[in-house]
């Protein structure tokens, strides 16, 4: 177990290293040095701070989690979702992070499939192709025929992915507190829960039982849709590293060459695709978290088929009824309100002019209000209300901006297949719905009736509670609790020097100790030397050894 640690404490280091020299090799060490990491820099470029122009910071931010590998590639994608906490140049930057990963070996794939499924691949599949018809950092993808004849694809994931991921996840988080700690003007974009938030989305995507449950609850969202087709899940032959579901064998939603030979309407695939999406938030609230065109497929009669599934968002009907309030609020030109649902729906820091934020508000109110919904582009009107959130340094939910980015994306599609497609006239009826059953007198009477039996709740405890209050206040047994914020880390950090200390003194006790009694040559001895003097002596090499992994 002790050499289990040590050996992955040895590996997390040397990892750790790595990253602080690619990042120190493109340009980042300021931030290196600021982050007290410069230790793990070999020493003649512990002080090297190389600097360039601004603008090449994003390219160089982009080479470096290239280079990073899987983990760090991922997580820039995740950052470029973020309108919210990242600048615009860095976002358009990390949009363009790509995985050109090799396919793995075809031995490892059936190594793999029978370590998950219990039985070699030729006794499972019919056929099984050995070359991958797709291959990124975290799995691979094979074409194969189950043995009734279904065609599937096999999606395997890398051997050792996990764990690789896993040590990465550790340093993020590592840097994470470090940033936290030396970047007091970063604190508000809380580092360490965004490096949380990115481990809990990495964790779920490795574990493609969950992408299997996303499949299928997307095909019961659509049972009876007949312009969206969702591939079926064979669970028989899936495991939390293997996922095998129907092949979809359509046309690329981009190939507009064989959708015309294919006799394919694009208007109506367009028309379909948006409204698939939005029915997925509006409706359904659970999303594809990432429709854009490489994960659209066209079947006959113009049938939407999504692809890939691995990020999904989410929408409570509490944020649903958020967004229907932000809405009416905009309808009604409504800044003050508006502001009132985004402090509700994130958090407004208390340094932010809420004065100034209504302003900002009111300019974009009056600069869409008077556009017809056919001038109306959807996609610059979220992008600019993100822009007034990050100016502002609002943090909102990320399913929210997640859906927002789903909106933009089929914006983007839909026009490419039809130029005179405009998403906010099929967003309207959907709106419409969402706003009538927020104020829907039976969903108000509803909300009467919680809040009613709430209030009927308190009045029964309150006397009571007020009584043993005045009770306390009079006998002189009240008691106030004040409790430290932000000191836990230092507090562990005390505890943790204090005891190393107090191993150090023992250690020195245990040498003297040792020494003494060896001097004596008294006792029982082994080599002439007295035996507890060299007990002595190998407990405090024991103990020192401890304190040095440690």
């Amino acid at each position: 177990m002790l050499v289990g640690k040590v050996k992955q404490g040895y590996q997390n280091i040397q990892r750790l290293r790595h990253v602080i020299s690619i990042l120190a090799k493109h340009g980042f060490g300021f931030l290196i040095n600021r982050i007290t990491l410069s230790q793990f820099l070999p020493f003649r470029k512990r002080k090297a701070e190389e600097r360039f122009p601004l603008e090449s910071f994003p390219v160089k931010l982009r080479l470096a989690m290239e280079e990073l590998g899987p983990t760090f590639i991922k997580f820039g994608q995740m950052l470029s979702t973020r309108p919210d906490l990242i600048p615009q140049d860095y976002l358009d930057e990390l949009k363009k992070l790509q995985e050109e990963v090799p396919p793995f070996d075809y031995q490892k794939v059936e190594e793999s499939i029978q370590a998950e499924l219990g039985r070699p691949v030729n006794e499972l599949f019919l056929d099984f192709s050995a070359y991958p018809l797709a291959s990124a950092s975290i799995a691979q993808v094979h074409s194969a025929f189950l043995p009734t004849g279904e065609k599937v694809a096999v999606k395997i994931q890398r051997p050792g992915i996990d764990k690789v991921i896993e040590a990465d996840l550790s340093i993020l988080s590592y840097m994470a507190t470090l940033i936290k700690k030396h970047f007091s003007e970063l604190r508000l974009f809380e580092p360490e829960n965004l490096a949380h938030e990115f481990a809990r989305t990495i964790r779920r995507e490795l574990d493609f039982t969950r992408e299997g449950l996303n499949v299928d609850k997307f095909a019961r969202n659509f049972a009876d849709n007949e312009t969206v087709h969702i591939p079926k899940i064979y669970w028989e032959f899936s495991t939390r590293k293997v996922l095998t579901m129907e092949k979809i064998e359509g046309i690329k939603v981009t190939d507009f060459d064989k959708l015309e030979k294919a006799g394919l309407d694009r208007k109506e695939i367009a028309l379909n695709g948006a409204k698939a999406v939005l029915k997925q938030i509006f409706i359904d609230g659970f999303f594809h978290g990432d429709p854009h065109p490489g994960n659209i497929y066209i079947l006959e009669n113009n049938v939407i088929a999504f692809l890939d599934f691995g990020m999904v968002g989410r929408l409570s009907e509490e944020t649903k009824e958020q967004i229907a309030d932000l809405l009416l609020a905009i309808i009604h030109k409504d800044s003050d309100k508006m502001t009132e649902i985004l402090s509700t729906m994130g958090l407004i820091d208390e340094s932010v002019e809420i004065k100034n934020l209504r302003l900002a508000l009111d300019e974009f109110i009056e600069k869409y209000y008077e556009l017809s919904l056919e001038n109306l582009e959807l996609g610059k009107v979220v992008q600019e209300f993100f822009q007034i959130i990050q100016q502002y340094q609002i943090r909102i939910p990320a399913d929210f901006i997640l859906m927002g980015k789903a909106l933009i994306t089929t914006e983007g599609f839909a026009q490419n297949l039809d130029p005179e497609f405009n998403l906010s006239i099929q967003i309207k009826p959907f709106v419409e719905d969402l706003v009538k059953r927020r104020l829907s007198p039976l969903r108000l009477w509803r909300e009467f009736n919680a809040v009613l039996t709430e209030l009927v709740n308190l009045s029964k405890v309150l006397p009571k509670e007020t009584r043993q209050i005045l009770k306390k206040i009079q006998t002189g047994k009240l008691k106030i609790q004040f409790e430290h914020q932000g000191l836990e880390s230092s507090n562990h950090t005390m505890d943790r020097v204090s005891n190393r200390i107090a191993f150090s003194i023992i250690i020195a006790a245990l040498i003297i100790g040792s020494s003494s009694i060896i001097q004596t040559g008294k006792g029982i001895l082994l080599l002439g030397f007295p035996v507890l003097g060299i007990s002595g002596f190998l407990f405090a090499a024991l103990l020192g050894i401890w304190l040095l992994i440690s």
